[in-house]
């Protein structure tokens, strides 16, 4: 039976096609897996389905009757309920007041009746087989029982949708599987559930029909068994296997020297599975998989951006420490990080080019060695001309400079501290072709000049076109490397599909 049915779904924001004419179809007692890249519209379409935005056009339909939810309050009413990956209710509550708040049940005088409380919360989390002491705070228990908890409250009304957004991201494998036994079982009882994740593997344990939606539309929904895990990633990515399969240009390749970073049981708890990692001078090393592969991860663990809890560090052969490891002593080790989002954690907007330039040198410096502002607008114009950055001056706010041109002077902020290893996380995200070919241009320079740069990009011709090796991720565990001549956008398909 169907539960749910989306006709032409459309949403836009301010001039951005976020939704393009999507049908989508949910039933009963089906685990329906929605999969897509960063920006594909999976949250958008969630969000229209349970009343957080308007549709632009189109109607959801639920049993097949037209709805138009106002707010997500009434799409609970309506009995479609949602967990969201960041377990949303309150820790220093109780167990029982966390499934009840806003519904209490209430006695004489309008007042809380604790202990109806405690048993609808028993029976709640009952239909889950979940055993724990209601009366006890949230704060109590593991995330993976938070979690439990959370779907409990969700299924305390008459739940017929269950939307489930990356309810695994901070999970162990014993955690996950426990979930997967509640999900099927809620199956087996007849309900419609909707579960998004970026983990492959997952989809194929438990979900019964994929969904894949790119660029905001619908490219197909099929079962899980008849959709082959290579032939998902192509559509997610919009690529076909054949049409990967071009050869790379290696002209301009760099001469590779000794190891410059080495990394062994890198890792994590939840957040990265153990992996081993080595980079040499002249080379570029790729960091490829899905949204959620782990590889930003990576590169915050090697900077310190986030304490590792397993593996040794070593640059040019020293031991780095793993207590009390940080951004600025990985600085003065040699490395530089260009992180994801530049807008956030890279350009300071209201600063000049050349303050923005100054920054990761001044901060290595210290605080009582000041550069002299004529030793600021030397280096700045040095590293103005050498990358080509298009601005009047180095007094230019740099928030008025194009995308590319604010991601050239983050490359430039590192390279005034002389780094060994250059480490890119999406140096490429939101700017014109033109400024991509230059900051590839850029890198390979880098390498001819001997430096080791390790760069992460979503855009995987990226990667096979620009690097000399490639290690693959999936699901948070490396599961590949291509050297050589091995790489090619087919082969890292294949790899992250888990047929490489």
């Amino acid at each position: 039976m169907e539960i749910l049915r989306t006709e032409g779904i459309e949403k836009r924001f301010r001039g951005v096609q976020a939704l393009r004419k999507v049908d989508f179809s949910l039933e009963a007692g089906e685990i329906h897996a929605l999969m897509g890249e960063n920006g594909a519209g999976k949250s958008t379409l969630i969000k229209v389905i349970t009343g957080v935005y308007p549709p632009s056009g189109g109607q959801v339909f639920l049993q097949g009757k037209p709805v138009a939810f106002p707010s997500p309050l009434e799409a609970e009413k309506a009995g479609i309920s949602t967990v969201y990956q960041e377990v949303n209710l309150l820790p220093d509550l109780s167990v029982a007041e966390n499934i009840c708040i806003g519904r209490e049940p209430r006695g004489r005088l309008g007042l809380i009746d604790h202990r109806a409380m405690r048993r609808r919360a028993e029976t709640a989390l009952a239909r889950l087989d979940i055993q724990v002491d209601v009366a006890e705070s949230l704060s109590s228990y593991s995330i993976a029982i938070q979690q439990l908890i959370a779907i409990a409250r969700a299924l305390d009304i008459d739940c017929r949708l269950l939307i489930l957004d990356e309810p695994t991201s901070s999970l162990d494998e014993n955690e996950v599987r426990e979930l997967f036994g509640v999900m099927r079982k809620l199956r087996d009882q007849g309900m419609a559930i909707l579960f998004i994740t970026h983990f492959l593997d997952q989809v194929y344990q438990v979900s019964d029909r994929i969904t894949v939606l790119r660029d905001g539309q619908k490219v197909g929904t099929w079962r899980s068994e008849e959709l082959p895990r290579v032939e998902m990633v192509a559509r997610m990515l919009g690529k076909t296997v054949a049409e990967a399969e071009a050869p790379v240009d290696r002209n301009g390749s760099a001469a590779v020297g000794e190891p410059v970073l080495e990394a062994h049981g890198l890792g994590r708890r939840n957040m990265l599975y153990p992996i081993d990692l080595d980079v040499r001078a002249g080379e570029q090393v790729g960091l490829a998989g899905l949204l959620g592969s782990g590889r930003s991860e990576v590169a915050q663990l090697l900077f310190g951006v986030v304490p590792r809890d397993s593996g040794q560090l070593r640059m040019k052969g020293r031991l780095l420490p793993q207590r009390f490891w940080s951004p600025r002593k990985a600085l003065k080790a040699g490395m530089a990080l260009i992180a994801e989002d530049r807008k956030v954690t890279g350009i300071i907007p209201d600063l000049t080019v050349r303050e923005n330039i100054m920054l990761a040198l001044q901060a290595s410096e210290g605080m009582w060695k000041t550069l002299s502002r004529k030793r600021q607008q030397e280096l700045a114009e040095h590293f103005i001309q050498l990358l080509g950055i298009k601005t009047p001056d180095g007094e230019q706010l740099v928030k008025n400079l194009s995308g590319g041109n604010q991601q050239k002077v983050l490359i430039a902020r590192w390279l005034a501290t002389d780094p060994q290893l250059m480490i890119l996380d999406e140096p490429t995200r939101g700017i014109d072709v033109g400024a991509k070919a230059e900051v590839a241009a850029l890198t390979r320079k880098l390498c001819v000049n001997g430096m080791a740069v390790i760069f992460i990009s979503s855009e995987l011709e990226e990667v096979a076109r620009g690097c000399d090796r490639v290690v693959v991720l999936r699901d948070h565990r490396r599961v590949g490397e291509l050297n050589g001549p091995e790489v090619c956008l087919a082969a890292i398909m294949q790899t992250i599909a888990g047929q490489g």
